[in-house]
């Protein structure tokens, strides 16, 4: 499982990131590239589909959504609890 990939894939479906999601950075900010709060809920919803997670109220803050890096930090913590 690639998760840089599979959050590329779910950016790439939304409207905001629809053919460029492969153009950005780990760390380009996605709010400043045109996510909104409502995006950042469809794109929570998605991980937690794809992933078979559940993002705890703690992680539902914009910073757990500002860039594909922090998206890849908070799934992989949110698997390796469900493994554990």
């Amino acid at each position: 499982m690639n998760i840089t990939q599979d959050i590329r894939e779910i950016l790439g479906s939304t409207e905001a990131f629809a053919g460029r999601a492969d153009q950005l950075s780990e760390d380009d900010s996605l709010f400043d590239m045109g996510l909104d709060s409502f995006g950042s809920v469809q794109l929570m919803l998605a991980l937690e589909e794809r992933f078979e997670v559940e993002f705890p109220d703690a992680l539902l803050n914009r910073k757990s959504f500002s860039t594909i890096r922090s998206i890849r930090d908070a799934v992989a913590t949110l698997i390796n609890r469900e493994a554990a």
